[in-house]
């Protein structure tokens, strides 16, 4: 039995004094059941997203969503984590329990607030999601692991300043047109690429615009099995899925080939029946501009140590022959970590029946891939989308 997207719901991301976790989660669920036209007694089973790892004082989640409706109460409910790619762990949960027939009906929700956290703890917190006896005292934090990874893949591939200064401003022209983005501002190439007092190295050969914005926000999903979708008004299937975990610890792997993203990537497209050529579109985790280079490759899309080709000649901007990251990625989207992956189907949900905010929408889009990964390249996820109705 397989699963389908029938209904969303996406706050703006961002700094978020007002809302809380609880708050966030309650917007989202209520506004996805209304998008999908049914109510909270046709759940079936919810799953939620979030990470946490100290951000929130509230932790054991998962019931909160409970309170978006009284009808919700009893409903097995389970909150997932998987580093930064909790949110498609989440969104791969719910479609399991639907592929299984444990549900028809299920609520997927991701959700993060980081921003009231000071920064140093911040920085602390995402690098949990590292392997702690070999990279927990990295200057910088997170920022600092894709630093190195930046540096050798410099070593290894050449200077690749300017190419990562092309996906920089690349993803921020793009979230112009994202209303849900926290950076809508074209910053050009030109300010990418320079050092300056407002875009200052943070970590290796990576400046300010290289890293994604620490954020909050939630998204969510009304998953139902194809028959129950078909009756809908709108559905989005699941054409192909894969989830492969890779060694946490670095120094097990060779960091800059992606093997665990490359082999999601395979088993995805293969399930799904189709190659890379066929997507009308990917949205891929730019925790770094690092990340979606080395992505590039992953996929498949150039061989390795040749993904600056992909952005240099054109290839992955919004009217190339693959678009990457229309929505402005993580890079000025925001990464509120347990609401990325939820947000990554639901705007591509969003592509795929036409419904994208005006500027964002790309011209009849008929195949789209997500990669999210947790940890770097530790926690790797495909979903390839397809309209159904």
């Amino acid at each position: 039995m397989s699963a389908a997207i029938v209904g969303w719901a996406h706050t703006p991301f961002g700094k978020q004094d007002a809302e809380t976790i609880e708050s966030l989660i309650v917007r989202v669920a209520t506004d996805a059941l209304v998008d999908a036209g049914i109510t909270a007694a046709d759940v079936d089973e919810i799953v939620l997203g979030h990470y946490n790892a100290g951000f929130s004082p509230q932790d054991f989640t998962a019931s909160l969503v409970l309170q978006a409706d009284p009808a919700l109460r009893f409903k097995p409910t389970t909150r997932v984590e998987n580093a930064c790619a909790t949110g498609s762990a989440a969104v791969h949960q719910g479609v399991k329990a639907i592929k299984a027939g444990d549900a028809k009906t299920v609520l997927v929700v991701g959700v993060e607030q980081m921003t009231k956290t000071p920064s140093a703890e911040i920085g602390k917190a995402l690098l949990k999601a590292s392997y702690l006896p070999e990279d927990g005292e990295t200057k910088g934090g997170f920022a600092g692991v894709f630093g190195q990874i930046a540096g050798a893949y410099f070593q290894r591939h050449g200077d690749q300043s300017d190419a990562l200064a092309m996906i920089a401003a690349k993803n921020h022209k793009n979230g112009v047109d994202n209303p849900y983005a926290q950076m809508r501002k074209d910053l050009g190439f030109a300010f990418c690429r320079e050092e300056s007092e407002k875009n200052p190295y943070v970590a290796g050969p990576l400046k300010r615009t290289d890293c994604s914005l620490v954020s909050d926000g939630a998204a969510a999903l009304v998953l139902a099995d194809e028959q129950t979708a078909l009756q809908m008004r709108r559905a989005v299937g699941f054409r192909g899925m894969a989830h492969v975990q890779d060694f946490l610890p670095m120094s097990k792997r060779d960091i800059l080939k992606f093997e665990g993203a490359a082999v999601a990537w395979q088993k995805a497209l293969a399930a799904a029946g189709v190659t890379l050529e066929d997507l009308s579109f990917v949205e891929t985790h730019d925790c770094f501009t690092i990340a979606e280079l080395i992505e590039y490759e992953a996929m498949g899309l150039t061989r390795e140590g040749d993904g600056a080709r992909a952005i240099k000649e054109g290839w992955t901007l919004k009217d190339g022959k693959l678009p990457v990251n229309v929505s402005g990625g993580l890079k000025a989207k925001g990464h509120p970590i347990g609401a990325t992956g939820v947000s990554m189907h639901a705007l591509s949900a969003m592509q795929l029946v036409g419904e994208a905010p005006e500027g964002m929408q790309l011209a009849e889009p008929q195949l789209g891939g997500i990669f999210n990964m947790g940890g770097a390249a530790v926690a790797n996820y495909v979903s390839v989308l397809e309209r159904i109705k």
